[in-house]
């Protein structure tokens, strides 16, 4: 989701990208005697089963294959990442590649596009084998990549974006005004003739630069486009308008590849799915209408998500009230909010992007001034627009944006870990850093921080182990109030599943926390209490378990108190 305004002022600022290469290894699906995988999800033994074979959006897809991988291997030094997957894509065609964060997907798209050669295995284009030893040849190949981190140059044009390594050119000399007529042309099949080829790229949202990135693609006349979590900085409007352009695009007979955490989109804008998990195929051609989402789930954990969310709620009768949020109020942005969290209660703040939850949390924290109401904790009064006195008081923030507003993504995850505990490592001045990496080392032991290594550079760490770098944090200080904004943000489902037991296992301790999630589902499932907020209103508060999906998406839209 769209970050909700907020200030990008808590801690650090940075940006960066997992840059995961070693993935482990696990379960393989059966290939046929005629080389072909054999579709459906794996049985017990890790065997592929019968070709479901569906069509998501009717029959758009042909049965001919545009695009084989057969038995492909790569390994990395001291790590098989990927141990014989099979992808099969048709023209026309959404395949979503699901897996869990190590599953293969990343390595897998890279030989996909150029960047690593495999070990062994065949890759075939319309029959014919063919090798693709560099990213220009993939493009030559018809095959385009767009990478969650959009590889835009943000002070060219648009234009000169998209024909970026392949100019339109005569005599040395660019030619400039042809460059914007298909650039035209290309925006106008993408359904966006807004976007004028001139204007700087830098002054377009992500979305935009996303239509830039497809039309890049589209520029070298590619048959299958690789999208990789574009969704990740979207907002719903947005997305909404990201799905239209991808079936357009299949409709024209483009093959696109999606890639995402979010089983939702998958169920929205896809046909089939494959499915890896250490670095195996589990599951090919699983139509997308016909695999429930626990199917999903188990092929790519190997277990369900029962009993995860929900479950019984604890035993509150007589538990503390630690944190107290009285008529808060931040002018133009939300009014009037008041709730309590006790000792070992999860409270749930519930709504639409822009209806002002994150910026309760950061008021709460301080990193915003209240222009109403005030915040106590045990009791205590805190500064308006205090940082500072907020943690002292033992309130920690994961924010929504944990990169770019909580980590330092260059630094080593035990220095992250300590970040807002130093004066406690302080030694005459200098920071004890054997202290640190004790310290630090004793909460990635005990929330399995992947991998178990105190100097790694943070920001090589999955999503879901970054926001278990970021809970460390806060674990360390020793807060007795956590503020957690889209806790799961950019987190598989795996890791999903360790991120909601930390959060019930912080409440058992003691701990009262306060959770925004644009997932109505995962707010019901882990909160005792839920606030539903609707432009700056609490517009419902109660028990989480007295009211349903459709009831608080029936709230937001309508805004209406109950």
């Amino acid at each position: 989701m769209a970050n909700e305004g907020s200030t990008g002022a808590f801690d650090v600022a940075g940006a960066g990208e997992v840059a995961g290469a070693g993935e482990s290894v696990g379960a393989r699906a059966v290939v046929d005697g005629a080389g072909r995988v054999a579709d459906g999800p794996a049985d017990g033994a890790g065997r592929a089963a019968n070709d479901t074979g569906g069509r998501r959006n009717g029959d758009r897809t042909g049965d001919a294959s545009l695009l084989q991988m057969r038995g492909i291997v790569k390994t990395f030094p001291g790590a098989r990442a990927l141990d014989g997957v099979d992808l099969d894509i048709r023209a026309g065609e959404v395949h979503c590649l699901l897996g869990q964060n190590g599953a293969g997907k990343s390595t897998l798209i890279k030989i996909l596009s150029g960047a690593h050669q495999p070990d062994t295995g065949q890759i075939r284009w319309r029959g014919e084998p063919v090798t693709i030893p560099t990213p220009v040849a993939a493009l030559h190949l018809g095959i385009a990549t767009m990478y969650q981190e959009l590889d835009v140059v943000d002070g060219l044009t648009v234009a000169e974006n998209i024909y970026l390594g392949h100019e339109l050119a005569s005599g040395g000399l660019l030619r400039r005004r042809d460059a914007h007529a298909r650039t035209r042309e290309l925006l106008a099949r993408l359904g966006h003739t807004e976007i004028p080829p001139g204007r700087e790229v830098g002054r377009l949202s992500a979305a935009g630069k996303q239509i830039v990135s497809m039309a890049r693609a589209l520029s070298h006349d590619a048959k299958v486009i690789v999208m990789d979590e574009p969704s990740a900085v979207l907002d719903p409007e947005e997305v909404e308008n990201l799905f239209r352009v991808v079936r357009s695009l299949a409709d024209a007979g483009v093959a696109v590849i999606y890639i995402s955490h979010r089983l939702e989109e998958i169920r929205e804008i896809g046909d089939r799915i494959t499915v890896l998990k250490d670095g195996r195929t589990v599951a090919a051609g699983l139509a997308v209408a016909d695999t429930p989402t626990r199917e999903l789930i188990r092929l790519m954990t190997g277990r369900t998500l029962e009993g995860v969310l929900g479950g019984e709620r604890p035993d509150l009768d007589g538990a503390p009230t630690v944190l107290e949020v009285e008529n808060l109020g931040l002018a133009g942005v939300f009014a009037n909010v008041s709730f309590s969290v006790r000792a070992g209660e999860v409270v749930g703040l519930a709504g639409l992007v822009g209806a002002g939850r994150s910026e309760i949390l950061e008021t709460v924290y301080g990193a915003r001034r209240a222009t109403s109401g005030g915040v106590k904790v045990r009791g205590h009064g805190l500064r308006p627009g205090s940082v500072p006195d907020a943690v002292a008081n033992g309130i920690g923030l994961a924010p929504e944006e944990r990169k770019s507003q909580g980590l330092l993504l260059d630094e080593p995850v035990y220095r992250n870990i300590t970040l807002s505990s130093f004066a406690r490592f302080a030694r005459g001045g200098f920071l004890d850093e054997a202290a640190e990496r004790s310290a630090a080392e004793e909460q990635i032991r005990a929330l399995e921080v992947a991998p178990r290594d105190a100097d790694r550079r943070t920001r090589t760490l999955s999503g879901g182990n970054q926001q278990k770098a970021m809970l460390a944090r806060w674990l360390v200080h020793g807060c007795s109030v956590l503020l957690l904004d889209e806790p799961t943000r950019g987190v598989d489902v795996g890791a999903r599943a360790e991120i909601y037991g930390l959060v019930r296992e912080l409440a058992r301790r003691g701990a009262a926390v306060v959770v925004v999630s644009s997932e109505i589902e995962e707010v019901l499932g882990l909160a005792d209490q839920v606030l539903v907020i609707s432009d700056g209103r609490v517009v419902h508060h109660g028990p989480a378990d007295e009211i349903d999906e459709h009831g608080v998406l029936d709230l937001v839209m309508e805004g209406a108190p109950s």
